[in-house]
This record gives structure tokens, sequence and C-alpha cells, in this order.
């Protein structure tokens, strides 16, 4: 008991002494000690409440009078603080009443201060803001003007300079957002541009071509004329040809050119000129700021790849007319120009290694096309044209720096097929010259008429010269008409060899072969037609070789012609020289056999017109009408001959009398005639005496002694054998260079002599000599066997 009391009291102290937050565990500490001690605790703290309130009496009972000292001041003091608080109220009223205006000044203030402060603000974003809304501004207008380059650059600006300072507003936004579909956009209309750029140009390539054409083709003529004025001083090398002097070449043109030229200076039109290039530099310079320049150049060079394809492709009437030609060129020239332009006005769409490709694949689509198409030409006028177009389009193209070697290659070969149809085109002209012939001798009644036909045709007979007139000239009409028509032959060719970069010798060499050609061949085969012609007949062949002759002659005045046209001086010439000497050697040789033939046929037709009577007894006493018939024509036929070579009539004539023998020994040893009679041998016999004596008669001069009558040799002894019967002579001197019956051959006297017996036998010619003489038919018996031995004998010696 006595222990607890301290405890209590310290717990006491500490509850006294403790803020009120930490009297928790002191409490507790309470009930934790022993039973009863909370009733102690209580006791204890009402013991020590007690205390405590007498000492608060004490202390109030101390210190009261000084508070109802400080009560009463209080009160002296209450009154003046209501006084007080009416004049603070008063005050405070007046105060609040005059601050109002001031408040509501300030708040004012405040309101203009936060106005002009978001005032600046908007003014430094909108600053930010304008250029912004300016420039896209300016792109929406570059895009109404389709100033497509330029709103790309306006775009890029936006991009990387202004768009970056305002990103964070909605509307920068919505601007980055459009400009990709902006970008799009003016790649499609770009596009769409060069699309119809490249039809525009598809549709006027023809145009520009043919002005570029035509502007290379008047820089030529120009340079040409010049040239020749300039050589004006220098002189000419002229040639006079019976009376013709071949004009100059460009001289008339050449003047009339540069009259042209002075008169009418037009302005130089460029492919610039002619087509608007702007779509494919807008579009090149967009497709680069994009980033996407390759991809245009594939699409630009693909899209041209097929339109040159296009272009390449002819129609297949373009062989028909000239036009055809020069639209299939024009189109071809005005393509490459507008690359050639693009070339030297852009970097990279177009490289040179490009258009050399492309130009390579073109030039074997053109030489392709044009071998095929020229092939189909058959008028030379035409091709001749097709060579100029040719010509003025490679010096066209070559003047942009395309190699057109290939081009003049080609010209060489389409040369060929000129000169073909030249020559199938003067194939006709002869063929009519040689059909309107009338194949007599040119008459000429006075000296006009006689300068006018060597005018035409290069004659000299001082033997003619002398006669009087009228007189005639030995060559027909078709002689001067067929040098003429040599002459403009080789006029026609030249016109092909003009402007295909070739010296002059080179030229000489090819009219020289294309003349060859003209008479080796076409000329050649119009004299071998004209003489295999049934009408034809010997007056007309004698003409003809007469004709041939003089062609023939005129030959050197020919190659003169040609050595002076080309301007080649004869001491550097070294080709080839005209064949014409051998062409009309041969057609006279042809001519010549061709007489040799008809005559042959002639006299077979009068021989076919005998009518013997070959079991007569008795001679007729005079020769047999036919071959009457046939010596008449023949000394007509002969006289014809005297303006021939003497040695073409004397062969004619000895081969008409050899072929006359020969059909006469023919008509006797036929097989089908069995049986001959004495008178009609002697008949026969009168009739080859006419032979003989025609040939005696010297027909055709020039024969020595009895040469023609020799054609007659085998007939004469063969008949002289039957005549004379001289059969012992016949078989004793056979075999003997002296034998009198040396041309008579054992099997023909056989043949003769079996046909004779056969007519004893049933006419009985020999009657008389079996009955008065039986030794005498068996001494034609014993010849016949004798002959017949000679004849076994010859055919086994062979």
């Amino acid at each position: 008991m006595a222990e607890s009391l301290p405890e209590h009291e310290r717990i006491l102290q500490e509850i006294e002494s403790t803020d009120t937050a930490c009297v928790g565990p002191t409490l507790r500490s309470v009930y934790d000690d022993q039973p009863n001690a909370h009733q102690r605790f209580m006791e204890k703290l009402d013991a020590c409440i007690r205390n405590h309130d007498r000492e608060i009496e004490k202390m109030c009972n101390f210190h009261h009078q000084g508070f109802v000292d400080a009560i009463t001041e209080l009160l002296k003091v209450r009154a003046d603080a209501g006084k007080l608080k009416v004049q603070v109220t008063d005050t405070n009223r007046r105060l609040q009443d005059a601050g109002k205006e001031v408040i509501a000044q300030t708040e004012e203030i405040i309101r203009c201060r936060i106005q002009q402060r978001n005032i600046t603000t908007v003014v430094e974003k909108l600053q930010l803001c304008l250029p912004v809304l300016e420039m896209y501004s300016k792109l929406k207008e570059q895009m109404n003007v389709k100033r497509y380059y330029s709103a790309l650059k306006t775009m890029e600006q936006l991009e990387n300079m202004y768009l970056p300072r305002v990103s964070q507003y909605r509307f920068c936004q919505i601007m980055i957002e459009n400009l990709p579909k902006l970008r799009e956009e003016i790649k499609e209309i770009s596009m769409s541009d060069l699309k119809d750029f490249l039809e525009s140009i598809r549709k006027h390539s023809d145009k520009i071509g043919e002005t570029a054409m035509k502007q290379a083709q008047q820089q030529k003529t120009f340079n040409t004329a010049l040239q020749k004025q300039n050589n004006v001083n220098y002189g000419r090398n002229m040639y006079v040809i019976n009376g013709r002097v071949p004009e100059p070449k460009y001289e008339i043109t050449s003047k009339r050119t540069l009259e042209e030229e002075d008169e009418h200076e037009e302005e130089v039109l460029t492919a610039h000129d002619l087509v608007d290039f702007s779509p494919v530099y807008r579009c090149l310079h967009i497709y680069s700021v994009l980033g996407d320049g390759e991809t245009f150049e594939n699409y630009y060079r693909k899209q041209r790849r097929k339109q040159a394809r296009l272009v390449l492709q002819p129609q297949s009437s373009m062989h028909e007319t000239v036009e055809g030609y020069r639209r299939y060129f024009s189109q071809i020239v005005g393509f490459f120009v507008v690359e050639d332009h693009i070339l030297h006005v852009t970097q990279g769409l177009v490289t040179r290694a490009y258009t050399d490709e492309l130009w390579n694949m073109a030039l074997s689509k053109i030489i392709a096309v044009l071998r095929t198409h020229s092939s189909y030409c058959t008028d030379p006028d035409l091709v001749l044209e097709l060579k100029n177009l040719i010509v003025v389009f490679a010096d066209t193209l070559q003047g942009y720096g395309f190699p057109v070697n290939r081009l003049f290659d080609l010209l060489f070969e389409i040369r060929d097929q000129y000169n073909e149809t030249l020559l199938k085109k003067w194939a006709g002209l002869f063929r009519d010259i040689f059909e309107a012939d009338n194949y007599s001798p040119i008459p000429v009644a006075n000296e006009e008429e006689y300068k006018i036909v060597i005018s035409k045709f290069p004659f000299q007979d001082p033997e003619l010269d002398k006669q009087f007139f009228p007189k005639k000239l030995p060559m027909s009409q078709s002689v001067p008409q067929i040098y003429i028509q040599v002459k403009e032959f080789i006029y026609a060719s030249l016109k092909f060899s003009e402007s295909l970069h070739r010296s002059s010798t080179e030229i000489d060499d090819m009219l020289r072969k294309s003349t060859n050609l003209l008479l080796t061949r076409t000329l050649s085969s119009c004299l071998q037609n004209l003489i295999k012609k049934p009408h034809i007949g010997l007056t007309e062949l004698v003409q003809i070789i007469i004709n041939t002759t003089h062609l023939e002659q005129a030959c050197k005045y020919l190659e003169d012609f040609i050595t002076n046209i080309t301007n080649i001086s004869q001491e550097t010439v070294h080709t080839a020289r005209l064949y014409g000497l051998s062409t009309f050697k041969d057609a006279r040789h042809a001519a010549e056999g061709e007489i040799y033939t008809k005559l042959n046929q002639k006299i077979d037709e009068f021989i076919q017109l005998a009518d013997y009577d070959w079991t007569m007894s008795e001679p007729a006493g005079r020769a047999s009408g036919y071959l009457m018939d046939l010596i008449n024509f023949l000394r007509s036929t002969f006289q014809v001959f005297t303006h021939l070579p003497g040695k073409v009539a004397q062969t004619a004539c000895m081969s008409a009398c050899q072929h006359l023998s020969t059909s006469l020994m023919q008509m006797l040893l036929d097989s089908e005639l069995k049986q001959i009679s004495m008178g009609a041998v002697q008949q026969f016999n009168l009739d080859v005496i006419q032979c003989e004596l025609f040939a005696s008669s010297e027909p055709v001069p020039g024969f020595h002694g009895d040469t023609l009558q020799l054609a007659f040799i085998d007939l004469r002894q063969l008949l002289d054998l039957f005549m004379v019967w001289d059969w012992s002579t016949y078989l004793a001197d056979y075999g003997q260079p002296t034998s009198k019956y040396l041309r008579v051959n054992p099997s023909t006297a056989l043949t003769l002599l079996e046909k004779m017996k056969d007519t004893s036998k049933k006419n009985n010619i020999f009657a008389q000599f079996r009955k008065n003489d039986r030794d005498k038919q068996k001494l034609i018996e014993t010849v016949v066997k004798q002959l017949r031995s000679l004849v076994n004998g010859m055919s086994q010696h062979t």
C-alpha cells in the first residue's frame, strides 16, 4: 500500500506534465498494476483535483481586485472602442466609396494588360504563321496557273523552312497532309501534259521533218549555186556533138535559186518554233525535283521507242507515189530532229548513246523498207525522185550528226535497180523505134535536111558529100534515133549519179557500166529479137547490117560524150571502154546468119515448087520454070547486097549456091523417089546448067575465077558421069587425086544408078539394050556390084 502511493503520484505528475496525445500509455499502466489500483488511483486523483481547486481559489482571491479593475477599465475602453468602430466604419465606407472607381480602373488596366499580352502573343504567332499561309496561298496560285515547277519549289520551302516553325497548329498538319497529294497531282498533270506533247510531236513530225529537209535542200542548192558561180570565171570544158551542147547542170537553177534567196529571205524555222517543248522541260524538272527523274527518263524513252516503231512502219502503198516516200522520210526526220533538240537542251533525258542506238535501229529498218518498196518501183522517174529524197533525207540527218553512210550504200543498190528500170524503159523505146522504121536509106532533099540528120548522128562520108541533092544516107531513120536515145539514157543515168558524194571518175565509170548494159543487153536483145521477127525480110536484114555498122562507128563518139559530160580529161580516164563494138558485131553476125537462113528458106520454097516428071523419056529442052524464078529472085536479092560489106555479100551468095546445090542433090537422092529416067536426068542437067551460068555471071563481085561455080561441082560431076555413061573411067580412076569424077561419092552414084535401073525394068528405057545388046545390061549390073563393093570398102575403112 505504501508502495503504490508514490507510484500514483508519479503517474499524476506524468499526466500533468505530458501532452494529452501521449497520456494513453500512462493510463494503461494504471490498469496494469495491482487489483483495486484503479480505485486507489481515482481517489488519489480526486484528492489532487481538490488540491488544485483550493490553489485556484486562493489565486483567484489574490487577483480578484485586479480583475475588477481590469473589467472597469475594459468597460471604459468598450465605449471608446464603439466610437472608434463607428469612425472606422465611416472611414471604411468613405474609403470603399472612393476605391470603387480605382478598382474599376485597375481591373480595366489588368484586362487591357492581359489583352495587350495576348495581342502581342498573337502577333508573334501570326508573324510565324503568315509566311506559311502566304507560301501556301502562293502554292495554290501556282497550281491554278499551272506553274508546277515553281509550285514544287514552294512546297520544298514550306516543308523545310516554314512548316517546322508552326508545326503545333492544326492547320499546319492539314497542310502537311495535303502536300504529298499536291505532289501526286502535279506528277499526274505533268505526265498528262507530256502525253499531250508526245501526241503533238507525233502529229507534227512530218511537218518538222518537211521543214528540216526543205532547209537542208535550200542550203545545199544555195551552196551549189555559189560554187557554180565561182567556177564560171574558170571556164568550162564544153563538148559539142553534132550541133548539141550539153547544157551545164544547175546553171539556170542556180541563178534562179540565188535570186529567190535574195528576194525571199524567209525566217529559218526550227523544231522549237514548230513545237512547244515546255511540257517536256517542265515534266523533266518536276520529276527531277521529286527525285523520280529516272522513272521519267525511262517512260519518255519507252514512249519514244514506240513512236519510232510507228514512224518507221510504212504504208503498204508507199511505193506508188513519191508523196508516200516524202511523208515517210519527213516523219522520220521530224522524229530525230526532235530527239536531237531534246539531246541538246536537256541533260540526261536523252543521251548520245541512246540516240545512236535508236538511229541504228531505225536505219536498219529504213534500209529494209526502202529495199523492199523500191523493188516494186517500175517507173525510173519515180526511182529518181526516190533517190533525190534519200539524198536530201541523208544530208538532213547528217547535218544533225547522224551517220548516213549506209544510206549512200543503199543508193548504189537502188542505182542498179534504177538502171534496170531505165533499161526496161529504153527497151520499149528501142522496140518502138524499130517498129516505126521503114528500113530504107534516109532521103535528104537539100542541105538543111542533111544538117538536121548529121546534127543528130555523127555521120561522115566524103564520097556522099560530093554528090548532089537529093541523095540518100546509107542508114535508116532508126540509127539517129537510137543514137539520140542512147545519149538520153546517159543523161538519165547521170541524174542518178549526182549528189552521191562520188568523184567524177567514179561517176564516169558508173555511166560507162550502165551504158555498156544498155548496149550489150537491152539494145543487143532488141536487135536480136528484131532480127528473129518473121516479118523482117532480106531487105530489112540488109539494112539492119548497114545500121549496126554505122552505130558501131558511133561508139567512139559516145565514149567522148561520156568523158566530157563528166569533165574527165582523157589523160586520167582509166575506166572500162564501151562494149558497143561487140554488141553491134554480134547483132550484125546474127543478121548475117538470118540472111543466110532466110535465103535458104526462100530457096527451099522455090524448090518445093519443083514438079519434075522423073519418068519422062525426053527433056523439055529448056530449064524448069521454078528454077528460072529462083535465079531471078537471087539476082534481084544480091543487087540489094551492094551496100553490104563485100565478105557478107560473097558469103551470102556462096551460102545460097551451096544450099541450092545441096537441095538439088537431095532431090535426086530422095528416098521417096524410086525411079528416075534418063530424060529426067537430062532435064535436071539443064537446070544445073542454069545454076552454073548464074554462078559464072558473078552476081556478087569479088569472087576469083570459078570459085562460085565450085558450089555445083558435085552435081556437075555426078550428072556428067550419068550423061556420058563413063563408068569405066570413074571406076578406073576412083581414089586418084586427078580423077575426073573425084567429087562423086560411090554411094551417091549407086543410089542414083539403082533408081535408073528400076526405071529401065518398068519403062523399057533399056529395052533396046536388052534386045540389041544384052551385054549392056550385064555391064550395068557389074557396075552396081563394083559400086557396092566400093561402098562396103568405104564403110569397113571407116
